[in-house]
């Protein structure tokens, strides 16, 4: 397709080397299908060590689409490679995607500007978890620089609070104890300036883990999510507020809870969601109308705007 000429050479970049890995090449062979269907010339690339990263530059890739999930791909390492090669890449910039990554640091970014989220305790030694058990259980254990819900663990006394703490330090030094919040759960995929339609997450496990995101056949997808159009305009509000806060741009999704009385909390952000085509975010856009192959080349056109 003529128009496609205009990326020029186009890097995929999947896998990498963080727990997420598997994930992160599923998404990747998505998006370049997509991308080859609408004639890009878009190939895929690995990357597992530094030399790859200057392969991009020496084999004249022009742009990069950035599929790498978690640590090293998420967390503003490589967007800060590819701006110092001068390639331009989809998705937040090094700040965005490194606040966005951390948790701990994301959730001090909406206490600044007064949005809510779940009262929360940050673990560094033994001592620090007797604070967490001050907010009440149930509480939710996760490492904060860590995707797809690995490592987290719901907890509901002091000796549970321990062991997951040991848990999930094994995935990241620094990890949070946060208040649970009973209620539903839900996404907002954010495109450009666009939230699109919020999904409603359903599933039999405790909480949306990595079990129920990637294996499971019983987890419900809710679109409509079953809010009214005012909850619906909410969530999307919120989400677009809580991705701008942090410096998030381009596209990703933003989750939440609702609780039973109504009330709204955020719990984290994406900035690289998966991109398989049942993922969230295609399951959105699909929602709004737009297909799996017109959302790869939205965020992809995002790179000339922004050049």
């Amino acid at each position: 397709m003529r128009d496609a000429q205009k990326f020029g050479k186009v890097a995929v970049l999947m896998g990498g080397t963080s727990a997420e890995r598997e994930v992160s090449l599923n998404s990747g062979r998505a998006v370049l299908d997509g991308l080859l269907r609408r004639g890009v010339d878009a190939h895929a690339v690995d990357i597992t060590a530094p030399q790859d990263i200057v392969d991009l530059y020496q084999h004249n890739y022009e742009r990069a689409f950035i599929v790498l999930h978690g640590r090293g791909g998420e967390d503003g390492q490589i967007q800060g490679a590819l701006q110092t090669l001068g390639i331009p890449y989809t998705g937040s910039g090094v700040m965005g995607s490194a606040i966005a990554m951390d948790k701990y640091r994301t959730k001090l970014m909406w206490g600044g500007v007064g949005l809510p989220t779940p009262d929360y305790q940050l673990l560094r030694n033994p001592s620090d978890l007797k604070l967490a058990a001050a907010l009440g259980f149930p509480l939710m254990i996760k490492p904060a620089n860590e995707g797809s819900s690995i490592g987290m663990s719901r907890v509901t006394t002091e000796a549970e609070l321990d062991q997951a703490w040991q848990v999930a330090r094994e995935y990241d030094p620094i990890v949070i104890a946060e208040r649970w919040i009973t209620g539903s759960e839900y996404t907002v995929a954010i495109l450009g300036a666009d939230a699109l339609p919020v999904i409603r997450l359903q599933t039999p496990n405790e909480f949306y883990d990595y079990e129920a995101k990637y294996q499971s056949d019983e987890t419900g997808y809710h679109i409509p999510s079953g809010l009214d159009s005012i909850g619906e305009e909410r969530a999307q509000a919120v989400a677009l507020e809580a991705f701008d806060a942090v410096g998030a741009n381009g596209w990703g999704r933003v989750d939440m809870m609702i609780d039973e009385a109504g009330g709204m909390w955020l719990i984290e952000i994406n900035t690289v969601p998966g991109m398989t085509d049942h993922s969230l975010v295609p399951m959105a856009a699909k929602a709004q109308g737009i297909s799996f192959d017109e959302l790869v080349w939205k965020i992809l056109q995002q790179t000339l705007e922004h050049a």
